[in-house]
């Protein structure tokens, strides 16, 4: 048998070998129902889709980028009630346009994930489109390789003629294989479509997951601005009396709280109290949890949005969601510094734990602990208020919540640095 024709089977059967293994990794044709398969239509159409909404966003921004400059502008002027209840309206506004902006980038990403799902139909259509070509190779390779050297000889006049015929074969092999090297590039780019196609996917459900915490925090804002106006009814004079009492009342407890820091520290450190607090240290570097089943922060700390921060001042911690009356839990073992209560005004709990850490509960409407007493962690101290015009809520409440700090050495820091 000639060199030739022996060297021309061996390519045959490993490209043979090749195009089955790679017809065995190639994805199922259907992703999505499609009415045709024009894909590149329906590629052209939603890619239009998709700037349009990009557009929709972009003015959207434009709009919350205005209210956030009046809310801005009223900070800066004086005190009044038609300030505060501008700067709540214009919360109430914003926290609408985002919800609104989350919503559109939902459905924009909806529109991408179609745009890929059609990208990834186009490409296995190119896929089947060069599965056929190959098909038609084989078969017309299959034809040459089965014919004998006898009939080569026969059908063709001239030896130049066999030699051409032989040529014939080694070119059809040869673009059975570049069209191999094609589908193997096609599957790569399908590979990538389908990995993008995983990632957003996941963009999507955090963004339905982002646009939950929204309504929950404009639900927070419009609560707010409807208790302003049942405590005050409209009058300036009953809320400059009522800012006069909260500035008070906040800067009462902000002294007791500093005060208690450094007395309740110099209590522990007496004889009677070493053996608890070595106790307490030897649980190593404080790490709190969560004082209440809610991790949904409607106010967070250094709150740039805190509805008072111009009178009272820099929120030293942050607001937890939570129903009226939820349990609140030792989020670490520690020694019951404070357990005030406020009547009608603002009650709080304050906890001294070891490594320089204390922990401030504020709007309780229940203490369940009592001072100079040590609690474990998870143990029920109070139970969370919030509600105006009900006990420990003190006077400008933003509605049923838990207030809660984390102060190192008397200074508040970011209780989320040191959550789990």
């Amino acid at each position: 048998m000639p060199i030739l024709q022996v060297k021309n089977k061996k390519i045959f059967i490993g490209v043979l070998a090749g195009i089955f293994i790679i017809f065995l990794l190639l994805p199922n044709k259907s992703i999505l129902a499609a009415s045709s398969d024009d894909y590149s239509a329906e590629i052209e159409k939603t890619q239009k889709q998709i700037e349009e909404q990009q557009n929709y966003i972009k003015k959207l921004e434009e709009q919350r980028a205005i209210y956030q400059k009046n809310i801005e502008i009223k900070r800066g002027e004086a005190a009044t009630l038609n300030n505060q209840l501008s700067i709540l309206n214009n919360q109430i506004a914003r926290a609408k346009v985002e919800i609104q902006t989350k919503e559109a980038e939902i459905k924009n990403t909806d529109l991408m994930i179609r745009n890929i799902q059609y990208k990834i139909l186009e490409k296995q259509k190119q896929v089947e489109s060069e599965k056929e070509k190959m098909a038609e190779l084989l078969r017309l390779i299959y034809y040459q390789e089965n014919k004998n050297y006898l009939e080569i000889i026969l059908l063709n006049d001239s030896i130049s003629d066999i030699l051409v015929q032989l040529k014939y074969l080694e070119d059809l092999q040869t673009e059975l294989s570049q069209n191999l090297d094609k589908v193997k590039l096609i599957k790569q780019g399908l590979e990538m479509q389908e990995k993008d196609l995983r990632s957003k996917k996941d963009d999507l459900t955090e963004l339905k997951n982002e646009l939950t915490e929204q309504k929950l925090i404009l639900g927070t804002k419009k609560e707010t601005k409807q208790n302003l106006l049942d405590e005050t009814r409209g009058a300036e004079w009953k809320f400059q009396s009522l800012l006069a009492d909260a500035i008070k009342e906040q800067r009462l407890a902000e002294s007791e709280i500093a005060r208690l820091e450094q007395s309740v520290r110099a209590k522990i450190a007496q004889q009677e109290r070493e053996e608890r607090l070595k106790q307490l240290e030897a649980e190593g570097t404080i790490i709190f949890s969560w004082p209440v089943p809610s991790n949904v922060i409607t106010a967070t700390f250094h709150d740039p949005d805190y509805p008072y921060k111009k009178w009272l001042g820099e929120h030293p911690g942050i607001d937890i969601r939570a129903e009226q009356r939820t349990a609140i839990r030792a989020p670490a073992a520690g020694y019951v510094a404070k357990a005030k209560s406020g009547g009608m005004g603002y009650s709080y709990i304050m906890l001294i734990h070891n490594d320089s850490f204390s922990t401030v509960y504020g709007h309780v409407s229940e203490i369940l602990v009592q001072e100079d007493t040590y609690v474990k962690r998870g143990e029920v101290i109070g139970r969370t208020g919030g509600l105006p015009g009900t006990p420990g809520a003190g006077r400008f409440s933003t509605g049923p919540h838990l207030h809660f700090e984390v102060r190192l050495n008397g200074i508040p820091v970011n209780p989320l640095d040191y959550l789990i």
